[in-house]
């Protein structure tokens, strides 16, 4: 079956839709936003012990590794099925998400959860306010005040170099959002992720791959492969179908949550406590993210949000899936 070709799905239900029945696509696509930015800070925070042992960069390297075997084992793509267009689209996407992943690692071993993740947003907030109109560049200034009141600038105790990564994070993660739209409309189900991780595993072994082989133990691998299923599997195949749903605007303005999130997390998982003007930073990101969702559906889901299972662009195997 052709990757590229929804109409060959004409009348099948997404089973991703299926889990949202009552929902517009507005709120299915705010619901799973919202759930991939949940297990992105704890799959970061997870992490730290892994960092501890191999670092930052050979962390983000070992969880994009797995993930990539795990893709491919599942999507089994066929480089055939794809148009050159979606090709170059999907490894585009690869190399974005493999310099956000690196790059926010490293932020994140220098700066608190919260910081760095507040930092990482401008890309995600640019993508809003550029994106939007009206009301919807309104919510994208209102996440925007959020997040200053969660980074407070002002005090100066952000480390320069991390300072540097996290906002090298978020020029990738804008690219990221704008790829990822444009990959989930032009291939169904997961066939764009199948192509897009091994790239960013590959970037991620140029860069770290080298340092980090000979300190591997089986402990290590089997981390890296509990911690890839949280980060980066799950909430970027949710992030995709999101995408499907959302404008970029609305999606890059319900991102403003994902520093509030670190903040609790952070707070929860490493114990790093916020201040009161922090606190007030949440609730406007939450009020952005509140209003994002209310107002950001797409004219029309795309026909490759109509294709079976996510998790798969070949729905001759979707019975043999189910089984398993």
């Amino acid at each position: 079956m052709d990757a590229n070709s929804p109409e060959a799905f004409t009348g099948a239900m997404s089973r991703t839709s299926s889990l949202f029945p009552s929902l517009s696509p507005a709120r299915s696509g705010a619901s799973m936003a919202v759930a991939s930015m949940l297990c992105v800070q704890l799959g970061l925070a997870a992490s730290v012990g892994l960092i501890d042992d191999i670092g930052a960069t050979g962390a983000a390297w070992l969880r994009l590794s797995w993930a990539a075997v795990l893709l491919l084992v599942i999507v089994r793509p066929r480089i055939r099925d794809y148009s050159r267009e979606a090709l170059w689209a999907s490894t585009a996407l690869g190399v974005a998400t493999g310099g956000v992943t690196l790059l926010f690692m490293a932020a994140i071993a220098r700066l608190p959860l919260g910081t760095a993740s507040a930092l990482e947003f401008l890309g995600p907030l640019g993508v809003a306010v550029v994106r939007s109109r009206g009301v919807g560049r309104a919510w994208a200034l209102l996440a925007a005040a959020g997040v200053v009141c969660l980074t407070q600038p002002w005090t100066g105790d952000a480390d320069p170099v991390g300072v540097g990564f996290a906002l090298g994070a978020a020029v990738c993660w804008a690219a990221y959002i704008l790829l990822t739209q444009r990959v989930g409309d032009a291939v169904s189900g997961l066939g764009g992720l199948a192509v897009s991780m091994p790239v960013a595993a590959l970037v991620a072994t140029l860069v770290a791959g080298p340092d980090v082989v000979d300190h591997l133990t089986p402990e290590l691998l089997a981390m890296g492969l509990g911690l890839a299923i949280l980060l980066p599997v799950v909430p970027f195949a949710l992030e995709l179908l999101a995408l499907r749903r959302l404008t970029t605007g609305a999606f890059g303005t319900l991102m403003a949550l994902e520093p509030a999130f670190a903040l609790v997390i952070g707070f929860l998982v490493l114990s790093q406590v916020p201040n009161g003007l922090a606190v007030g930073g949440i609730v406007l990101v939450v009020a952005a993210g509140i209003g994002a969702e209310r107002s950001g559906s797409r004219s029309a889901v795309p026909a490759a949000a109509q294709c079976p299972p996510p998790w798969s662009s070949r729905p001759d195997h979707d019975s043999d899936w189910v089984s398993r």
